[in-house]
């Protein structure tokens, strides 16, 4: 089996010249450093990780939890996290929760296991994850969602205000029945996207009908059974606003169940952009998050946290970054239609 020896040995160096160029330490002459890489690369060797991260304490991975592989957004925010680990020499182990506390607690206790340096998490609960994870005082950075009454570092984008935006959007077209398909209400994003829609409507002078507000979880189900809910009410909404890309889906699939035609009849606009909202018919009009930036963010915020981050000292500073949301206009909405919609059907 190579050891380090026979990496000093072909690049006539020094054990301690060796060790330094493999732990990035400094001290070592580019020319030195560079008779290393290659006696490496010649030998194909490469480190036993385990026994270093014994020595060191540090195995250079970050483990990630994701709430829902299967939602797009996710997956943008999972390239962000991946390529900044890895531009700064960390690899990652991701672990899906599945929207489940009881699988997200197994997961992190896999990535325990693991010895994972730290945790980037998207929590399924409120606060029992928070809980846990405070209790071990281990490097913790939450993104998308943080839990009630958070301390703590997180990167998230600013709920509130993209959701105001979105509804204003909707007034300004002349909309004034409005519905809402909210998602979590025990969560931050959850919670922030109806506040702000609530707030723009009173604003506008707007109520929010009782019927006009519906629970979909941000599940796909959860959106198609809200849809089906809304447009079967006597009077329906003339347009809708949805809190996540999975239930936008869910709507439009009652939609085109109902033959409903939108945005002729009704005006979609949901919460989240991913590739293929442009390639809808109609094109989705959308607020779009900035998940690839928010991953990065997510991983700058944790190796801060360890203080394996250039010129940061590290520490436990809590720190809450808010990225900004655009909209973006498209054809799934429309004024609003004068002739009457009724009895949760289609009316040509």
């Amino acid at each position: 089996m190579l050891t380090i020896k026979d990496v000093a040995r072909l690049a006539d160096v020094s054990i301690a010249t060796v060790s330094a160029v493999m732990n990035g330490k400094g001290g070592v002459s580019p020319e030195l450093a560079q008779r290393v890489q290659q006696a490496m690369e010649a030998l194909d060797y490469h480190p036993n990780q385990v026994a270093r991260s014994l020595k060191v304490r540090q195995t250079h991975t970050i483990g990630m939890v994701i709430p829902d592989v299967t939602n797009p957004f996710f997956t943008d925010v999972m390239r962000g996290v991946e390529d900044e680990a890895r531009r700064n020499g960390y690899s990652v182990i991701f672990c899906n929760a599945n929207e489940d506390p009881e699988l997200e607690r197994r997961q992190l206790s896999t990535l325990f296991s693991r010895r994972v340096d730290g945790v980037l998490l998207a929590p399924t609960d409120s606060l029992a994850a928070q809980d846990r994870l405070t209790r071990r005082r281990f490097p913790l950075v939450f993104f998308d969602r943080i839990p009630t009454d958070f301390s703590g570092t997180a990167v998230v984008t600013d709920n509130l205000e993209a959701s105001r935006e979105a509804a204003r959007h909707l007034i300004g077209l002349g909309h004034q029945r409005i519905a809402v398909i909210a998602g979590r209400l025990n969560l931050s994003n959850g919670l922030k996207r109806l506040e702000g829609f609530r707030q723009a409507l009173q604003e506008a002078h707007l109520p929010l009908r009782e019927e006009y507000l519906r629970r979909g979880d941000f599940q796909l189900e959860g959106g198609y059974q809200c849809g089906l809910e809304l447009m079967g009410l006597p009077d329906p909404p003339s347009a809708i606003f949805c809190c996540n890309n999975k239930m936008t889906l869910g709507l439009m699939r009652a939609l085109g169940e109902l033959r409903i035609p939108c945005p002729e009849r009704v005006s979609v606009l949901g919460f989240d952009d991913f590739d293929w909202a442009a390639s809808f018919s109609p094109r989705l009009t959308t607020i779009a998050q900035p998940a690839y930036e928010m991953g990065k963010t997510a991983v700058e915020l944790l190796l801060s946290r360890l203080g394996t981050r250039k010129g940061s000292p590290g520490g436990s500073e809590d720190t809450i970054v808010t990225l900004k949301a655009a909209l973006c206009v498209r054809d799934s909405t429309a004024p609003p239609c004068t002739a009457p919609l009724t009895g949760g059907g289609f009316s040509p």
